[in-house]
């Protein structure tokens, strides 16, 4: 039997709703789109497009695995943050709408044509120091992380938005000093806020996909903003 694309969604969606999965229809439409290469314009349009069996299937594997508990993002390998498009991927946390209030910060805080010295330690997928540096033209930007692949989703962020030649990548701690006394205008974290008893209780989709390295910080969850404190009082 042909199936539409909305059949297709509708499927999805009551399969998610069953799994218990968060925004199911959501989910369904967003994965339909990236398998059929369609924006939210398209999807309203074609939603009584006839799709064939390869689609069909090509969606049904990919909503499976969102029924697993594999986040959205993961499954696409993208998420948006600021209005900018980020590849990410398992070894990332996935960007969090609440981290675009630092980026929020930072423009309240400096002239857009600043020639902004900074730091982004624990940069992950390099969400903030690519933003920032798409934002301040003349910034140079030092993105530091521990993880080795972490660093390579930041590059090829950083090349994908033009940003890459005023951004340094190192792979070091943000525990340890990163920068010269007092040669830095600007430093922005996200380091791992979340105690050890939190994250016993943490969603399934988070504890199971995303790295609890870049989450877990400690018994109280702030040992990472202790340690670094001292060496960005410095910088």
């Amino acid at each position: 039997m042909t199936k539409t694309l909305y059949d297709c969604i509708g499927e999805s969606a009551a399969f998610l709703e069953g799994k218990g999965v968060d925004s199911p229809l959501l989910s369904a439409e967003i994965l339909a789109c990236h398998v059929l290469g369609l924006d939210r314009t398209g999807l309203l349009t074609q939603k009584r497009r006839e799709l064939d069996s390869k689609e069909v299937e090509a969606i049904r594997a990919l909503v499976a695995r969102r029924g697993n508990g594999e986040p959205v993002a993961y499954i696409t390998g993208h998420k948006e943050f600021y209005g900018l498009d980020f590849k990410v991927g398992p070894g990332v946390l996935i960007p969090r709408p609440e981290t675009e209030h630092i980026v929020e910060k930072v423009e309240e805080l400096f002239d857009p044509a600043a020639p902004l010295a900074f730091a982004d330690l624990g940069t992950g997928s390099g969400i903030l120091g690519v933003t920032l540096a798409s934002l301040f033209p003349q910034a140079r930007g030092l993105l530091l992380d521990i993880s080795v692949g972490a660093l390579e989703f930041a590059a090829s962020n950083a090349e994908k938005h033009g940003v890459r030649e005023r951004l340094e990548l190192w792979q070091g701690s943000m525990l340890e000093p990163f920068a010269e006394s007092e040669s830095l205008d600007l430093v922005v974290s996200n380091p791992p806020y979340v105690s050890a008893g939190e994250y016993e209780g943490l969603d399934r989709e988070v504890a199971a996909f995303e790295p609890a390295g870049a989450l877990v910080s400690g018994e109280d969850g702030l040992d990472h903003l202790r340690g670094l404190l001292p060496h960005v009082a410095d910088a």
